[in-house]
């Protein structure tokens, strides 16, 4: 199943009458506040059918009933932010603890390093991996199967994005032009011989901010740039969504999508595009298959197979996850790659100062698309390369992923077997300390 990145206008409503002011936010709050005693009512019911003592529970009408009741409060209810739950990794066929450590933090981001206890220093080099996950609504644990997959063999970090509605408004304003901020921040922090991933979204500010970085002779651009499904040109095989954004204008999305923050949350009377509009979006872009994913649920329960109803509950417990998004940084993402292509065109600029990629020389460059992307159309990615002249031929590659949709390129077995082992060799033959200083970083932890 494809999950759906935020792409500039991928969650919004069809209806051209679709008109979300501050209290629809407010109302959205009153409905599920409401439901509250409904759903746990719905949670007495399916206790009551599923004790082994109710003669009912070993019928199908009791596990009907049982299975309809927790339909219902699955579908209502708010699912929070994820855990992490990457307890361990596998080094050289040793089981190692891992724990996730904040080691750096803004209002709107914290930049998480998975520590591993490593007792011996392995036998690879272990290139320091920074993955910049996309602040598109749903949360950076989305990315859990990147991590795991990468750890073993690499020293790895990752943004933490904030929910929007949880910063007070006193923290002041986030827009695209902080997002770069972050990013190069992030990359100070690390220090070199630092590689970073940009899954989806962040591809074009991630190239942005190197950009600048090689303009300014920093010494702590990043060894290579991995760009995965990312719109770095959405006039090249356009979808329906992007041109979705072209027709309607930024106005449209200014009056028709954002919101303030109700009381009581953090964020309250912060602008924001809210995270419920984003995943009615999500859902409608492949409703048949939702619609299909929850009779399959039914049928599980009902049928008593623990391990397919398990399987659809951890991956709707982070699907149906989801963040608010700061209004500045939609709206300026909106206008500046979806509606004016201000960074294929030559015209992104960043708190005035021109983005020049022709600038980036000494970063190596990878992209990668998947076949069958609805998000990113094929060709959108790639773009990046001509872009990126000066950048040597035997530094730069793409490749595309056959038989894969949005969300297998960054996840899933394919990812794993056939697009991790390409990036990893792409780090590692770009990887200038030879990986000397991460073995001796991660044998002294």
């Amino acid at each position: 199943m494809a999950i759906g990145e935020f792409d500039g206008a991928a969650a919004l409503p069809g209806g051209e009458g679709v008109i979300l002011s501050t209290p629809m936010y407010w109302l959205y709050e009153m409905g599920h506040a409401a439901l509250n005693p409904s759903r746990a009512l719905a949670d007495a019911t399916k206790l009551f059918f599923k004790n082994p003592a109710n003669p009912l529970s070993h019928t199908t009408y009791g596990k009907s009933i049982a299975a309809a009741a927790e339909l219902f409060e699955r579908s209502t209810r708010r699912y929070g932010r994820p855990d992490w739950n990457i307890p361990s990794t596998l080094i050289g066929g040793e089981r190692v603890p891992v724990h996730t450590v904040p080691v750096w933090e803004r209002p709107f981001c914290k930049l998480l390093h998975f520590e591993r206890a490593i007792k011996n220093s392995p036998r690879r080099p272990q290139p320091k991996l920074l993955i910049v996950a996309p602040m598109s609504g749903h949360y950076p644990t989305l990315l859990r199967g990147t991590v795991e997959t990468f750890l073993p063999n690499h020293d790895v970090y990752i943004t933490d994005w904030a929910d929007a509605r949880m910063v007070p408004a006193a923290e002041g304003r986030f827009d695209l032009d902080d997002y770069i901020d972050y990013v190069i921040s992030i990359l100070h922090v690390l220090g070199g011989d630092t590689h970073v991933i940009a899954v989806c979204q962040p591809s074009v500010p991630v190239l942005a901010a190197v950009a600048l970085m090689e303009a300014d002779n920093d010494p702590y651009v990043p060894s290579s740039m991995v760009l995965m499904g990312g719109p770095i040109d959405t006039r090249i095989n356009s979808n329906n969504v992007n041109k979705l954004a072209m027709e309607r204008g930024l106005e449209w999305f200014r009056t028709h999508v954002i919101t303030k923050v109700p009381f009581p949350h953090p964020g309250f009377m912060r602008d924001v595009y809210p995270g419920f509009l984003q995943l009615g979006g999500f859902m409608s872009m492949n409703l048949d298959r939702h619609v299909e994913a929850h009779r399959d649920l039914f049928t599980h329960l009902v049928k008593g197979d623990g391990d397919g109803a398990q399987k659809h509950r951890e991956f709707y417990d982070e699907y149906l996850a989801v963040m608010d998004l700061a209004a500045e940084f939609y709206l300026q993402t909106v206008d500046t790659v979806f509606i004016r292509h201000a960074l294929p065109k030559g015209e992104m600029t960043h708190r005035g100062r021109a983005v020049d990629p022709s600038k980036i020389k000494r970063t190596a460059l990878l992209t990668v698309e998947g076949e069958h992307d609805d998000i990113s159309g094929v060709g959108q990615t790639e773009a990046a390369h001509r872009l990126c002249p000066n950048i040597p031929a035997d530094r730069k590659a793409h490749y595309l992923q056959p038989a894969v949709g949005h969300y297998g390129v960054f996840n899933g077995s394919r990812f794993r077997a056939e697009i991790a082992p390409r990036i990893a060799d792409f780090v590692l033959s770009n990887n200038k300390a030879g990986g000397a200083s991460a073995r001796k970083s991660s044998a002294g932890r």
